[in-house]
């Protein structure tokens, strides 16, 4: 099955750019990361805090059937310029990844359909290249894939 999220990583090279087209106009396909309650169904997370500001910050926690946190994720919002781009960073707690910085453009395709481009940006190469071996592709192709399928529904 093709992954119809792509990611494009240069050998050598301390960043990916994430791309993704959307069946969603541009305005739902913003909404989808700035509510908080949207958020938090597509990425199967708790949404702590959302602050879509500059100089806000975000918190995600993830917990298994027991009530035990396996993944928590922060990070600070340096640009908000809604419908067009959010500039945030990107830590995840008890993991060796280091902080990223990431750049999200959206960007309107047609009246129905929209584009995701997501800029990481990785502290050394090596640390993009370990994330890059975790099933990281599976992993954004069935979030966005479930994106989609909720937004759809607020069409």
């Amino acid at each position: 099955m093709e992954l119809k999220t792509k990611i494009k990583a240069e050998n050598g090279q301390q960043d990916l750019v994430i791309t993704r087209d959307f069946d969603l106009p541009l305005e739902l396909l913003f909404k989808a990361y700035e509510d908080p309650e949207i958020v938090a169904q597509w990425m199967g997370t708790k949404v702590l805090k959302l602050e879509n500001k500059k100089h806000g910050s975000w918190q995600f926690e993830t917990s298994d059937g027991k009530g035990n946190v396996v993944f928590k994720a922060n990070g600070a919002i340096h640009e908000f310029i809604p419908n067009q781009k959010i500039t945030r960073t990107f830590e995840m707690e008890n993991a060796p990844f280091g902080v990223q910085l990431e750049l999200l453009k959206f960007e309107r395709l047609t009246d129905s359909t929209s584009r995701l481009t997501i800029h990481s940006i990785y502290e050394s190469g090596e640390l993009r290249d370990q994330m890059l071996k975790l099933p990281f592709a599976q992993g954004i192709n069935m979030a966005h894939n479930r994106l989609q399928e909720i937004v759809s529904k607020l069409k």
